[in-house]
């Protein structure tokens, strides 16, 4: 039989009493924002909504756009699309944060596909700090260049081996 008494636990059912939790006049302000004015108990002011002019990612979890948000371009390129993609899955979701990271390598490679577009060589070496890996941390920065190339040698292996096969 099951007990459902948990008084002996300490600080159990704190949160109980709206009036006892500090959290509670602003827990469910995105809710409120939308159907009902703010209560009269409560001094938060929403924010003046910052102009959404240019493409702006929002969680499906939220119904408006944060009221003050930062983002100094909008979603681009191949990364945009990955990223717009990552956003039609809820944030609790592999399926969201998997493809926003993706997103972020391939934004990498735009961006150094973009500096090489407009004459910029870009010093990967230093930009990616490997003088303070190769100082510090000699073992690690050998290990991954090691595994980057197998992995790389492998992915050009079974494309090659690939485009044989249908050649033939």
């Amino acid at each position: 039989m099951e007990n459902n008494d948990y008084s002996h636990i300490p600080g159990w059912g704190i949160d109980a009493d709206p009036k006892n939790d500090p959290t509670y006049p602003y827990r469910h302000r995105i809710e409120r924002a939308t159907k009902a004015p703010e209560p009269s108990d409560s001094n938060w002011e929403r924010p003046t909504q910052q102009p959404v002019d240019i493409e702006v990612l929002k969680s499906i979890e939220r119904p408006t756009v944060s009221a003050v948000f930062g983002t100094s371009a909008p979603p681009t390129g191949l990364s945009g699309q990955i990223r717009r993609f990552a956003f039609k899955s809820s944030e609790s979701e592999y399926g969201h944060w998997l493809p926003l990271l993706l997103a972020d390598r391939v934004n990498m490679v735009e961006g150094i596909l973009d500096d090489l577009k407009h004459g910029h060589i870009p010093n990967i070496f230093a930009e990616k700090g490997l003088k303070a890996a190769w100082k510090y941390n000699r073992k690690g920065l050998l290990q991954s260049i090691l595994i980057g190339v197998l992995v790389t040698s492998a992915a050009v292996a079974l494309l090659s081996s690939k485009k044989s096969e249908s050649d033939t």
